[in-house]
């Protein structure tokens, strides 16, 4: 491609800053069109960023001959179907993240696109983040030694909308997958397998703590890596407090970081201990959507694919007992 065409498919809140403007501001990247099945809404959103057309109907924005490249930015209960939609056009696809809701869906849409011969990319933008950048730079140089062990944990107060009994779909599991586990847990697996290599065995436990709604609200888990690291994980959205925090444990030191706060990665060795404050870009998707957009003009590679984006689906599975 000489120029990536973008149209967005569920122009929705992710859209309206991490990811739409990115695919309009990455070099050789421009969008050309929206989609929203409320009509009103997407003509909305197409006038307040500048977008040339709007549809109400996917099939539409799908075979408009301007686009080449799809982000598909809906729930997960949807990215199957639409995928094999776009995979049959013959047009590259972005889908959001976690890729599906199950490893099984995950594993008929990278058939499809394989079939078809285009490319998947799935929307774990952190791998392309100069923060967590910093992590795997420290690990690939060695200055922990050997790595050993992984320790994650995040805890978070209710949210106001679950106190109020609000329904929405990242705590419907016909929707998200499960609860918020899928919706954030999701981005520290991914990120864990991009530093330390794939997760080849995982188990879990889950409960329903403050019954605010249908989905787990605990999550405990367990993993081992290909490469003999071994790992455990804590997610709690019915706590008291409030913590994110990963650890990586070497034989020579830790590293420990933030998925989601704004807080330094620090490396502590036996030589250094190194505190760095790495801010995120404007537009959080920004890097991601380069690296897709560099493929697919012939320029570069991607980081995050249908294939890396299935593991952590099966990572999750695992945990959950699917």
């Amino acid at each position: 491609m000489q120029e990536v065409c973008w149209g967005i498919i569920g122009c929705g809140n992710v859209t309206e800053i991490k990811s739409g403007p990115a695919l309009q501001q990455a070099d050789g990247s421009c969008l050309v069109a929206v989609m929203r099945r409320n009509a009103a809404k997407a003509e909305d959103y197409a006038q307040r960023h500048g977008v040339q057309k709007w549809y109400d109907n996917a099939g539409a924005l799908i075979s408009d001959p301007d686009v080449n490249a799809v982000y598909i930015a809906t729930p997960p209960s949807s990215h199957r179907a639409y995928v094999l939609q776009v995979a049959a056009a013959g047009k590259a696809v972005y889908v959001e993240k976690p890729m599906a809701l199950n490893y099984t869906e995950c594993k008929d849409m990278i058939a499809a696109s394989e079939n078809a011969g285009v490319p998947l990319f799935v929307a774990y933008y952190r791998r392309a983040l100069r923060r967590f950048l910093q992590v795997k730079t420290w690990l690939d140089a060695g200055a922990i030694g050997k790595p050993g062990m992984v320790n994650v944990k995040l805890y978070r107060p209710p949210y106001e909308r679950d106190l109020k009994g609000e329904k929405h779909w990242r705590i419907d599991p016909a929707v998200a997958g499960c609860g918020y586990f899928c919706d954030l847990a999701s981005h520290t697996i991914d990120l864990l397998q991009y530093q330390l290599g794939d997760i080849v065995k995982a188990a879990g436990f889950t409960a329903n703590q403050k019954n605010l709604y249908a989905a787990e609200d605990a999550v405990s888990a367990a993993w081992q890596f290909e490469s003999g690291v071994t790992g455990a994980g804590i997610w709690n959205f019915a706590a008291g407090s409030h913590e994110d925090k990963v650890e990586i444990v070497g034989e020579k030191g830790i590293i420990t970081f933030s998925t989601f706060e704004n807080e330094p990665v620090r490396l502590e060795s036996d030589t250094d201990t190194i505190s760095l404050e790495i801010a995120h870009p404007d537009h959080i998707q920004q890097p991601l959507v380069q690296t897709i957009v560099d493929q697919l003009r012939g320029k570069g590679a991607c980081p995050s694919t249908g294939k890396t984006g299935a593991k952590t689906n099966r990572v999750m599975d695992w945990v959950l007992g699917k």
